[in-house]
């Protein structure tokens, strides 16, 4: 296992878990059904992302690049998987929390992660073209 693998998944999975550990043992909001439920979607979501960044390895940028076409494990099946993921966490957190103005955030958050979905695949198709379009037909999101 390299240095990389260790910064952009292990680091980031160790501090993930910890940090839902701490806001369901003691954040605000009751102890209950819904929190339960929110410390499984929240670490559903976390591990979603987790498994795409390790999937795109050196492919992951903040801005839109086409390096390579990813499209195995988990982007076999959904094109955007750290943006679903996130959505999932974001419920989660919600939920074990039981504020709604976490929901009121993804009323921000998924317009623009369908804004940069879009952009993202225009620079994918400009690159790949028929490649990506393939591609595109036979996954979600």
């Amino acid at each position: 296992m390299d240095i990389g693998t260790i910064w952009r998944v292990w680091l980031p999975l160790i501090a993930g878990v910890c940090a839902l550990g701490e806001i369901f043992r003691f954040g605000p909001g009751p102890y209950g059904g819904a929190r339960w439920v929110g410390l499984v979607l929240g670490l559903i979501g976390l591990a979603g992302v987790i498994v795409a960044r390790y999937t795109l390895g050196r492919s992951f940028s903040i801005a839109a690049k086409a390096r390579a076409l990813v499209n195995n494990g988990i982007y076999s099946r959904i094109r955007n998987p750290i943006y679903v993921s996130g959505v999932i966490f974001l419920v989660g957190l919600a939920l074990m929390m039981w504020n709604s103005y976490v929901l009121l955030l993804l009323v921000v958050i998924i317009p623009m992660q369908i804004w940069r979905a879009r952009r993202e695949a225009r620079v994918l198709e400009e690159k790949f073209g028929d490649e990506y379009r393939k591609y595109r037909r036979r996954t979600w999101f």
